[in-house]
């Protein structure tokens, strides 16, 4: 019989913490991953990718939560129509063979409330290498005009893009990538 109430005990705890998680739709509307590289070290050269989906998952109360993103490898800009054309053929992204980028949290860090990292995997070129995203800033709000919350986030990270096999131009151009991500996402219904 204790068994019975320790069970019933234990499946409305699960129930329960369950339900404070919350599932949020990137806005592709509000969400831009953008990058800065070095140009032949006189420059930098700065793009962004204009289509981004994913969903966050996130339980404040426990502090956890994931994060999924998934960027079009094609729509990548840098403003200069000659450039794009080149990053999305075979010695940049290849965006034939590789349509996609990914994000795939493995942990949420908070501070307090506060959501301050997020490390996961990123895969670029069919290359999966861990990458540590430092948020910056973090709010929920109730949004004005959609009459739901929205969660929005900016954070940042460097990375080595030729541990991903994305060598092009080394060692003129330096391997560093600066990535940076604002990302807006709606609680779904």
């Amino acid at each position: 019989m204790k068994f019975k109430y320790l069970f019933v005990a234990f499946i409305s705890f699960i129930a329960a913490n369950t339900a404070l998680a919350q599932t949020y739709q990137i806005e592709p509307g509000h969400t831009y991953p953008s990058f800065e590289a070095d140009h032949l070290g006189i420059s930098f050269w700065r793009g962004k990718f204009l289509k981004t989906a994913g969903k966050v998952v996130l339980d404040r109360p426990a502090k956890t939560g994931s994060v999924e993103i998934t960027i079009d490898a094609s729509s990548i800009d840098f403003g200069h129509l000659k450039m794009n054309e080149h990053a999305r053929g075979k010695d940049m992204f290849n965006v034939e063979k590789f349509p996609t980028v990914t994000y795939k949290s493995t942990a949420l860090k908070f501070d307090g409330d506060k959501l301050v990292a997020v490390e996961g995997d990123m895969t670029l070129l069919g290359v999966t290498k861990p990458l540590k995203l430092t948020v910056n800033h973090f709010k929920c709000i109730m949004h004005p005009m959609l009459k739901r919350e929205v969660c929005g986030a900016d954070a940042h990270a460097t990375f080595d893009r030729s541990d991903f096999g994305l060598n092009y131009g080394i060692p003129r151009f330096a391997p560093e990538v600066k990535l940076a991500i604002q990302v807006e996402a709606v609680k779904a219904d």
